[in-house]
């Protein structure tokens, strides 16, 4: 099987945001939760916690997004 790109969640202090997803986009964040629990061996009990890993995940991998903060960072602004 695949290794999928998150693993087990980290338990850290939220931030709360409301946010509306596309029911196809729903139905596969549920797919994703099930497959993942079977991989990690632990039940998710709540899927809507993976939105912030897989968004952390495709933030850190976005390589112009990474090249245009780390720039940003140097010149002083954030």
């Amino acid at each position: 099987m695949a290794k999928l790109k998150l693993g087990a969640i980290a338990d850290d202090k939220p931030v709360r945001l409301t946010v509306e997803f596309p029911a196809p986009v729903h139905r596969d964040l549920l797919a994703y939760a099930e497959v993942l629990a079977r991989e990690i061996g632990q039940p998710i009990p709540d899927p809507l916690k993976l939105v912030a890993p897989m968004l952390a995940r495709f933030m850190a991998t976005d390589r112009a997004f990474v090249k245009t903060r780390r720039r940003n960072q140097t010149a002083g602004e954030g």
